[in-house]
């Protein structure tokens, strides 16, 4: 259970064990209209990049794999410490989660189980915590590892008012293996529950916290690449509507060719190129004289002037053309 490997990205990790054993209580909500403030600053950057996970997961998961949820899921283990039943102990739902986040939510259960039995047995009255399971769903949220940390303090409190001789010994900056050290000596089964729980969220938060990150960048991703996508197939609609109409009204004049030149330019000058398409197009496309038609009943064959006059008709038409 305390076994879990760490992720070898590097990701920016909520130092909890730091804030908590420190008594650093500025840095975590205590209470929920102050957690409720804290989600309001990343609340609509979340619901952002919520929306691309989500797509992301429908267009490239079968639906089936969600059946399989469960299965990731950590069962709590046949122990054998005996924790007493709780009123406070979370109920048993059917929410599914990821990997990271079945892990995390088992691990704060655990936890929240052992010191809720701790505080029955000395009479220790809890409060009501700000973390509940479906928080995780569909995904972790920093938002939500801010209210797993308040809980944490909240019941660091508790194992401090019911064990103050024990955990006074305890080093705020011990490792993950140093906190287990002190687990392992313990006789007090719930205690030990404890602490063991309480490694087990430092780790399963950092996992979630990395993989927040990169369903971030993953989203951020997806959605310049859309972006750039869309922008493309607005370029070519409205290039293909500015040929249609170059064709229509009959230019003698290769209008794709036309077109597809004056849009490339546009790339680097856009007000150059459109100076150019409005005053001399030629310069995109020459005019063909062996298309225009000829004068007086075609008795007037088409001549280098004809060439001139029809570049300007034609400057003229795209200078006022909305397409």
């Amino acid at each position: 259970m305390a076994s879990k490997k760490k992720k070898n990205n590097q990701a920016k990790e909520l130092d909890i064990n730091q804030t908590i054993m420190s008594g650093n209580t500025e840095a975590v909500p205590m209470d929920v209209s102050e957690a409720s403030d804290s989600d309001k600053e990343d609340d609509d950057f979340e619901k952002l990049l919520q929306s691309f996970i989500n797509a992301d997961a429908e267009s490239e998961e079968p639906k089936e794999k969600h059946k399989d949820l469960e299965s990731l899921h950590i069962l709590p283990d046949e122990q054998e410490v005996k924790i007493e039943a709780s009123d406070y102990a979370p109920p048993a739902d059917s929410i599914d989660l990821g990997p990271d986040e079945g892990e995390l939510a088992q691990a704060y259960e655990n936890f929240l189980n052992a010191v809720s039995a701790i505080a029955n047995l000395r009479g220790i009255i809890l409060p009501d915590f700000l973390f509940k399971k479906k928080m995780l769903s569909p995904n972790y949220k920093p938002s939500v590892g801010r209210k797993i940390v308040s809980d944490a303090l909240v019941c660091w409190d508790i194992m401090l008012q019911a064990f103050p001789d024990k955990l006074s010994t305890i080093n705020p900056n011990a490792s993950d293996e140093e906190f287990l050290n002190f687990a392992e000596g313990l006789s007090d089964q719930n205690l030990q529950l404890a602490i063991i729980s309480y490694v087990e969220i430092l780790i399963d938060i950092e996992n979630c916290e990395i993989s927040y990150e990169e369903k971030r960048l993953k989203a951020q991703r997806k959605r310049i690449e859309r972006e750039l996508y869309e922008e493309y197939q607005r370029r070519q609609e409205r290039k293909q509507r500015f040929i249609e109409a170059v064709q229509k009204k009959q230019f003698p004049v290769d209008a794709e060719r036309l077109i597809n030149n004056y849009f490339k330019t546009a790339l680097k000058d856009a007000d150059g190129a459109y100076e150019v398409l409005t005053k001399n197009p030629a310069v995109y496309a020459p005019i063909e004289n062996d298309k225009i038609k000829p004068r007086f009943f075609g008795l007037i064959k088409p001549s280098p002037k004809d060439g001139i006059r029809e570049n300007y008709k034609l400057g003229r038409f795209l200078k006022y053309l909305k397409a």
